[in-house]
């Protein structure tokens, strides 16, 4: 019988990320097909490995070969269209786009020196290689990303051939834009997908060597033992798992519905809405993409946009993701305050002496950190000692051993997880290679400046909006590009810190997950929960309140990124941040040892507002109206209290 409940459960869990995750929407390869595929991805992910470490070649040669092998891959492994079901199936039409894609880069790779050396010299057939190039590579983001960065990508390339290049001629026009876009650095090859095959490609494949260690159970577990027995325990435990297997799976999809699939049951047996089940796992699981030390791909990103070692955004990170996670904590408290709920009962926890004999899996990541943070070697060399790692600490625990069958396995998983990152990567890059060549940039950072006026909090909330909106349909990864190229300059422009700008865009892109309309984490959390879909985003939403408030604070006051700062003023920023995030997911959630007024909540929500600004008025005001709040709600339950007992 559990066989059977285990069984449709793992169906129910593929159903929901088919639905929420295209990359899930695979082909469905068996027998002999299967094996020939797994081990192209196996074998993708370790020359992605080997190139990293050892390669010398061209930088040319290195992006080039890359990126046909995930047009390669890609196009075996995504098919056109949702929903295509038939078994080793594969029409023409892929196959002869799928030649003719990895063709085209497979002829610059070849052909790399001539082409470096040629200049602008270029002839008709190496510009109909560009065309078929770019058009595989944007087929295959349509099929594994989706329509909304294609949008995006289909705006400004339509803007660059119409409006934004000089060339008289449309011929003229096309041939400078592909030149550019396929052939230079400025376009597909430039940033992301230079940084996606250094480091990002090998942090995924360590991802997937962690996950069959069992961390993911084993962060679980320990989350139970923490904070299981506590006021609305398993809740507790959904925010503290889904942080710690966030930052190995950086996805928010995939991660609130493999861990919301133990969680989110375990919360509604407990006595929580299933909208609110649903919205804690998915504003937990969607914040694992900013908790250190492994925060998704665009966090490498950042480093090398910013020009900073990895260990300093790592550094910088900590203090912003803590905040996050403890008002999602404490608006979870304050729910099961609420509804009278108890933890979960001390039977049915795991045995703490038991479970940390099983603290050695954490050897890979404490390592993984030690090398990053203290400069002992490179990004990509840590990354693969640290999967070398997780295959030695699997061999400890019999259940999840990794054998030659599992590190094929990992390394496939790699290679799939790589396709979706690197072609949005390559799209990020056409459109940041737009904007660059038509001077829009400048041109958007200008008109944003002129509306701002000088007036650092309207340039703030645009480019919020803008990130929001951008992210509804567009990849952290990509969305995060783009941003760096349009909206953070802004932000610089004003006087933000060059790393404090980068982080606001990386955060908002972020919580785009779980905004509404287009809030895929949420939905895909209130497919597990059965609950009402834009509810559910609604209140994953307002959990994540501090998300949309801490990217303010650092953008105001830097000390809280570590920057330019002392320790006193880093323990100021943390104080007045944690009292006023308290302050604000107090009022949103209307309950404080008993339920609250219209006017308290306004009160509280006031003071967590002022506490934005820096300045030491502010703080103090703001302080005194959440304290003045507090207390006189507690004044108030006092009376209930005794007027109940009199009664």
């Amino acid at each position: 019988m559990s066989r059977e409940v285990n069984k449709t459960a793992s169906a129910d869990v593929d159903a929901i990320m088919k639905k929420y995750d295209r990359e899930s929407n695979v082909r469905i390869w068996t027998g002999h097909y299967k094996q020939a595929i797994r081990l192209i991805l196996a074998a993708f992910s370790l020359w992605c490995i080997y190139v990293t470490l050892f390669a010398t070649f061209l930088e040319e040669i290195r992006l080039t070969s890359f990126l046909a092998l995930i047009v390669l891959m890609g196009f075996l492994t995504y098919p056109a269209k949702k929903g295509d079901n038939r078994e080793n199936y594969m029409p023409w039409y892929d196959i002869l786009i799928m030649l003719l894609g990895t063709g085209s880069f497979l002829y610059f790779t070849f052909n790399a020196n001539q082409i470096i050396n040629q200049g602008t010299r270029f002839q008709p057939f190496q510009i109909v290689f560009g065309i078929i190039g770019i058009a595989a590579l944007i087929e295959l983001t349509r099929r594994c990303v989706g329509l909304p960065i294609l949008c995006v990508a289909g705006f400004f390339l339509i803007y660059a051939l119409s409006y934004g290049l000089t060339n008289p001629s449309f011929f003229g026009r096309v041939r400078y834009l592909v030149r550019n876009l396929f052939y230079t650095k400025e376009g597909i090859f430039s940033t992301p997908v230079n940084v996606c095959s250094k480091y990002i490609v090998v942090f995924i494949i360590f991802g997937a060597f962690l996950e069959r260690t069992g961390i993911s159970n084993f962060f679980i577990q320990l989350a139970n033992c923490v904070a299981g027995k506590y006021a609305g325990g398993p809740a507790k435990v959904a925010v503290i798992s889904s942080a710690l297997c966030g930052m190995v799976s950086g996805s928010s999809v995939g991660n609130t519905v493999t861990t919301g699939s133990v969680t989110i049951p375990m919360m509604k047996e407990t006595g929580y809405k299933s909208e609110f089940a649903g919205a804690v796992e998915a504003a937990a699981s969607t914040g694992g993409q900013i908790m250190p030390p492994i925060m998704g791909a665009a966090a490498f990103l950042m480093a090398d946009f910013v020009g900073v070692p990895y260990s300093d955004i790592i550094l910088r990170a900590i203090l912003p993701a803590v905040l996050y996670f403890a008002g999602i904590f404490i608006s979870v408290h304050l729910e099961a305050k609420k509804l009278g709920l108890s933890g979960i009962p001390k039977e049915e926890l795991p045995v703490f002496r038991l479970l940390i004999r099983k603290i050695y899996l954490l050897l890979p990541l404490v390592m993984l950190v030690i090398w990053v943070s203290g400069n002992y070697m490179t990004m990509q060399k840590a990354a693969s000692y640290a999967i070398l790692l997780s295959i030695v600490v699997s061999l400890f625990d019999k259940e999840n051993r990794i054998s030659l069958s599992k590190c094929i396995d990992a390394l496939e998983a790699g290679g799939r997880g790589a396709i979706t990152v690197a072609a949005a990567c390559g799209v990020a890059g056409i459109i940041s290679g737009c904007i660059t060549m038509t001077g829009l940039a400048n041109e958007l950072i200008n008109g944003i400046i002129t509306i701002a006026n000088g007036r650092l909090i309207i340039a703030l909330v645009l480019t919020m909006l803008c990130c929001i909106v951008l992210g509804m349909g567009v990849p952290t990864t990509a969305n995060y590009c783009i941003m760096a190229a349009t909206c953070a300059p802004i932000l610089v422009r004003m006087g933000v810190p060059t790393l404090a700008a980068h982080f606001f865009v990386f955060y908002f892109g972020i919580v785009a997950d779980i905004t509404p309309p287009v809030a895929l984490a949420a939905y895909a959390g209130s497919a597990i929960a059965k609950s009402n879909p834009m509810k559910t985003a609604f209140n994953a939403s307002k959990l994540a309140i501090a998300v949309f408030i801490v990217p303010y604070v650092f953008c105001f006051n830097p000390s809280m990124l570590l920057i330019d700062t002392t320790a006193a003023k880093v323990v100021q920023i943390a104080a007045t941040s944690f009292i006023g995030i308290f302050g604000l997911s107090a009022a949103l959630e209307g309950y404080l040892k008993g339920h609250m007024g219209i006017i308290i909540r306004i009160m509280l929500a006031a003071g967590g507002l002022m506490l934005i600004d820096p300045r030491l008025t502010t703080d103090l005001v703001g302080i005194l109206f959440i304290a003045a709040g507090v207390a006189w709600q507690y004044l108030m339950e006092s009376k209930r209290t005794a007027a109940g007992k009199a009664a």
